[in-house]
C-alpha cells in the first residue's frame, strides 16, 4: 500500500500530500526488521510503487512494463535492507533519507543509462518541497521527501515521541524556509530587467489515431510545415510577432531530412517563410547503415543546418537493442521492430539559434541530470524540450513528464518551450508556472517572449556536489549500520 500511495502523488491522481505518508509507512514497515525481510518489504513496496507509477508502458508492451518494474524493484529491495540496518542508529531518519538519495542515484544511472523517473522529487509540483528545487536540487528534495516522511515514522515507532515531534517541526519549519526568503540567486525577479527572446513552439498533431508517427510520418511533417507557414502570413499581417526562433518536436520528421528530397524541401519552405532558424526533431541516418541518430537541428532560412545536438538518453528496447547480437539467436520479435541502434549524444554546450543560448533536450533527456544542467552551467539562457509523445496518447506519462519539466524550470531558473507532436506543448516560466499550453491533438502554436536568464541557481551550481555528499553519507550510514548489526550478532552469540 505504501508504494501505491506513493504513486499515487504522481499523475493522474497528483495526490501529492500520500507522498511523504507512504514513505512514512515503508519506513514503519522497515524498522529495526532484519536486512533480509527489509529486502523483501522493500521488493514489494518497489514493484508496487513502479507498475502503478509507469503503468503507461503498457502501450509499449506488458513484457517492457513487467520487465521495468521488475528491475527497478530489485533497488528498492537494496533500500529496504539499508533501511533495516540504519533505523539502529541514532538520527536515523537522516541517514535513511541519505541512504535513500544513493538509491536513486544508482537506479539513475545503471543498468542501461538507467531509469531516472521514479524519483521522489519529481512528484512534488506544488507543494513546499518544490520550493527547495533551486536551492537544492532534485537529489536534494528527494532527501527532504524522505527525512519528513521518516521523521512522521518515527512518531509511531520511537519511544522518544518528544524528540520525534520536534524533528518534524523543525522539518515543516524548515519546508517553509524558500517561501520566506527567496533571494535572486534562486531564480526569482526574473521579470525585471532581464532580456527577452521570442519562441514559437509548433504543435503539428498526428493524423489518425494519433499514436503512430511512422505509419503518418509524412503528413506529420506537412502539418509542421503548414503550421509554420500559417504563422509566417499571421506575422506578415501583423496579427502575430516575428519569433527570434521556432521549435518542431521530436519526430517531426522520421527520415533523415537530408537524404529525403520532399522533406528537405517541405523544410526549406517553412524556415524560408518564417525567416528564422528552425530547430527541428529529425531521425537522421548515422554513420553506419544499422545506426540511427534523434537529433534537434537547427535549420536557417538559407537551407543550411548549423548546430544540432543528439539525444543522450535513448530508450533500451525501443530506440536501440542491448546486446543484440547475443540476443539474434532467441526469436524475440521486439528486435525486429527496432532495426537499426539510436546512438546517443554527447554534447553538453548549449546550442546557439539566432544568438541565444538554448539548452535542448529530447523526450526522455529532461529526467536525467546530465542531459540538462551541463547546458545550463555552460551558459545556456533557456531550455527547449522536443518531445513525441505520441504512443502514450491517452495514459499518465504526458502529464508526468510536463510536471518533470516544469520543475526542471525551477530548478534551474530557466524558461522551457516544449514542442510536442500532438501534447503536452507550451512555455513555462523559469519559476515552474504555466504561462501557455496547447489543447491535445490540434495543431497549433504556443508564441511567447521567455526571458534570457544569465544566473545560476544553487542548485546547477552545486546540486551534483549535494546528491554526492548525500551518496556518501547514505553509503557509510549503512555500512555503520551493518557493523553494528554484525557486532551485536557476535556479541550475543558469545
Amino acid at each position: 500500500m505504501a508504494g501505491l500511495a506513493c504513486a499515487a502523488a504522481g499523475a493522474p491522481l497528483e495526490l501529492r500530500w500520500l507522498l511523504p505518508l507512504g514513505v512514512g509507512a515503508v519506513v514503519c514497515a522497515l524498522h529495526r526488521v532484519d536486512a533480509w525481510r527489509g529486502g523483501i518489504l522493500g521488493y514489494a513496496f518497489g514493484l508496487g510503487y513502479t507498475l502503478a507509477l509507469v503503468a503507461w508502458m503498457r502501450v509499449i508492451g506488458f513484457d517492457a512494463w513487467l520487465l521495468v518494474s521488475a528491475v527497478v524493484a530489485s533497488y528498492y529491495a537494496l533500500l529496504g535492507a539499508g533501511v533495516a540496518l540504519l533505523t539502529r542508529l541514532p538520527g536515523w531518519p537522516l541517514w535513511v533519507a541519505a541512504w535513500w538519495v544513493a538509491v536513486e542515484t544508482a537506479m539513475s544511472a545503471w543498468p542501461l543509462g538507467g531509469f531516472p523517473w521514479t524519483r521522489l522529487a519529481w512528484s512534488t509540483l506544488d507543494t513546499p518541497f518544490a520550493t527547495w528545487l533551486p536551492w537544492v536540487g532534485a537529489s536534494g528534495v528527494s532527501f527532504l521527501v524522505v527525512v519528513c516522511g521518516a521523521a512522521l515514522g518515527a512518531l509511531l515507532v520511537t519511544e522518544r515521541r518528544r524528540a520525534a515531534v520536534r524533528a518534524v517541526a523543525v522539518v515543516a519549519a524548515g519546508l517553509a524556509l524558500p517561501a520566506v526568503v527567496q533571494p535572486a540567486s534562486m531564480g526569482q525577479g526574473w521579470q525585471e530587467g532581464v532580456p527577452t527572446a521570442g519562441v514559437a513552439a509548433v504543435q503539428g498533431d498526428v493524423p489518425g489515431e494519433g499514436n503512430d508517427v511512422v505509419a503518418v510520418h509524412r503528413e506529420v511533417t506537412r502539418n509542421h510545415v503548414d503550421a509554420t507557414i500559417d504563422l509566417a502570413r499571421r506575422v506578415e499581417r501583423g496579427e502575430a510577432d516575428k519569433p527570434d526562433f521556432v521549435v518542431w518536436p521530436e519526430n517531426s520528421t522520421a527520415v533523415d531530412p537530408f537524404k529525403d528530397s520532399d522533406t528537405t524541401t517541405g523544410i526549406d519552405a517553412a524556415a524560408a517563410a518564417i525567416g528564422v532558424p528552425v530547430l527541428v526533431g529529425a531521425i537522421v541516418d548515422g554513420d553506419r547503415p544499422d545506426e540511427v541518430l534523434n537529433q534537434g537541428l537547427v535549420w536557417d532560412p538559407d537551407g543550411s543546418v548549423g548546430e544540432r545536438y543528439t539525444k543522450h538518453h535513448p530508450v533500451p528496447f525501443g530506440e536501440y537493442v542491448p546486446f543484440r547480437d547475443q540476443l539474434a539467436g532467441l526469436q524475440i520479435g521486439r528486435l525486429d521492430m527496432v532495426p537499426r541502434d539510436m546512438v546517443p549524444g554527447t554534447r553538453t554546450e548549449p546550442l546557439d539559434i539566432s544568438g541565444v543560448r538554448v539548452a535542448d533536450l529530447i523526450c526522455f533527456d529532461v529526467a536525467y541530470d546530465d542531459s540538462l544542467i551541463g547546458q545550463v552551467r555552460n551558459g545556456a539562457q533557456m531550455i527547449s524540450v522536443q518531445t513525441s509523445n505520441a504512443s502514450f496518447t491517452g495514459t499518465a506519462q504526458l502529464e508526468q513528464q510536463f510536471a518533470i519539466t516544469r520543475l526542471r524550470a525551477l530548478e534551474t531558473g530557466r524558461a522551457v518551450v516544449v514542442a510536442s507532436t500532438n501534447g503536452i506543448s507550451g512555455v513555462i516560466g523559469p519559476d515552474g508556472q504555466v504561462v501557455e499550453r496547447l489543447p491535445l491533438r490540434t495543431t497549433a502554436v504556443a508564441l511567447a517572449s521567455v526571458p534570457l536568464v544569465e544566473r545560476q541557481t544553487l542548485a546547477t551550481r552545486y546540486g551534483a556536489m549535494i546528491r554526492t555528499g548525500l551518496c556518501l553519507v547514505g553509503a557509510g550510514a549503512v555500512l555503520a549500520g551493518a557493523l553494528l548489526a554484525r557486532s551485536r550478532c557476535a556479541g550475543g552469540a558469545r
